[in-house]
């Protein structure tokens, strides 16, 4: 049987083998990290059933950096309990880590999804005291769907979303694996009942038609073994934003789809070394 083109470049599992034994792997790896650290789970940040996050704070430090973690799946699959094994790394570098949880389509639209997204920002930034982070170093990261959602975070406008939010509520974003321009994924046959995007909503959800309403530091990686697709992607919006777009495109060698989100948890990766890097400041 021969396979669309769209879905050989776009479907990650064609190219990786036995996918289940590696989402077992994380939800194990997840399980773990969650009984060794201290959490506060299933945090509400919204009205609708799925808006809730898990906090991780930098162990007894406060006032410092924390990084959002945003899942992939395509917008419909997993779930904020499968990631939690992005923390450990971070948090004992001294950072605090908050991994969400969203509506999943088709139930939710991709419009309602971006907008629960803003809202848990805006409610981690309104909290910021409350939770011991330093509101003005917020960085979200997002892995595959999780990148694109990063992506239409530093294309919000805070104050016209909600009246007190700042121009700036991130001080900066982490796309793996990103998806930047939405049209392909409108027409893949995996995937696009399931997105239902028309022509209007192409444009509107997708990163490379938005305006950049944060001027901060975007840091783009991908898995040197993805697609040429998902390069392709990630160097769309480095034309679209150059300024946020500072640094080169990281290739991460050796890397398919999935293990490259391993790599932005693993502390000898220098990708998570350029993620301590953006959330320090430095």
């Amino acid at each position: 049987m021969s396979i669309d083109p769209l879905d050989r470049e776009y479907n990650p599992r064609f190219g990786v083998p036995d996918v289940a034994s590696l989402f077992a792997r994380w939800q194990q790896n997840a399980a773990d990290a969650r009984a060794q650290l201290e959490g506060r789970l299933d945090l509400r940040y919204g009205p609708a059933l799925a808006e809730t996050l898990d906090f991780f704070p930098a162990g007894r430090e406060t006032n410092r950096p924390l990084l959002i973690f945003v899942h992939g799946g395509y917008w419909r699959a997993l779930d904020k309990r499968d990631f939690s094994w992005v923390t450990p790394g971070y948090v004992a570098a001294g950072f605090a880590v908050a991994v969400l949880n969203y509506g999943l389509a088709p139930t939710t639209a991709l419009s309602e999804i971006v907008a629960q997204v803003r809202r848990a920002c805006a409610w981690i930034f309104a909290n910021a005291g409350e939770l011991g982070i330093d509101a003005s170093r917020i960085v979200c990261s997002g892995h595959s769907a999780g990148g694109h959602l990063t992506a239409m975070m530093l294309a919000t406008d805070w104050p016209n979303m909600k009246a007190g939010l700042p121009r700036r509520v991130l001080s900066g974003g982490v796309s793996v694996s990103g998806l930047f321009d939405l049209e392909p994924l409108s027409r893949a046959p995996f995937l696009r009942d399931d997105l239902r995007l028309d022509d209007v909503l192409v444009k509107g959800l997708s990163p490379v038609h938005q305006e950049l309403h944060n001027d901060v530091p975007l840091l783009r990686a991908v898995g040197a073994l993805e697609t040429a697709e998902f390069h392709r992607q990630s160097e769309l919006i480095a034309l679209r934003w150059p300024s946020a777009c500072r640094t080169a495109l990281m290739d991460i060698a050796g890397c398919n789809h999935f293990t490259v989100c391993e790599a932005l948890a693993a502390p000898a990766s220098p990708l998570f070394a350029a993620v301590c890097k953006l959330l320090s400041g430095a």
